[in-house]
């Protein structure tokens, strides 16, 4: 595992909707829009599942994710990689369930995803696109 930098932590911090992408077993991809999506530490993320079915079964499928940051003041992006696994019990599911249900009631937490940062990639425009920073 790596940690992000307090920069990548910054930009995370400012983010509503973080564009997630995942692939299945044999490799179709998907991005998705997720706005549950939690650093819990610096190589750790969580992502509550509402609403997923694509990106849920292409975790299970494949525990690989990918997801994009932007800050939007700051215009520095980068592309976070890390491994996936899902939880549908347990302290870490219900910790995640009442973050969920404080901010809006009606939702249904169906499970916790937690991501382990293996990679950072820089995705700025430029003659550093796509560098590996972690």
């Amino acid at each position: 595992m790596v940690n992000l930098t307090a920069e990548m932590k910054e930009a995370f911090g400012k983010v509503k909707l973080f564009p997630v992408a995942t692939a299945s077993k044999s490799g179709v991809p998907n991005v998705a829009p997720i706005a549950y999506v939690m650093l819990m530490s610096d190589d750790t993320i969580w992502l509550g599942d509402n609403f997923m079915h694509k990106t849920l079964a292409n975790v299970k499928e494949n525990p690989h994710m990918a997801i994009y940051v932007y800050d939007p003041d700051s215009k520095k992006c980068f592309q976070v990689k890390g491994k996936v696994e899902v939880k549908t019990s347990g302290p870490d599911y219900e910790k995640m369930k009442g973050m969920v249900k404080a901010k809006k009631p009606e939702l249904p937490a169906k499970s916790l995803l937690i991501m382990k940062v293996t990679e950072a990639f820089q995705c700025a425009p430029g003659p550093t696109a796509g560098t590996k920073l972690l």
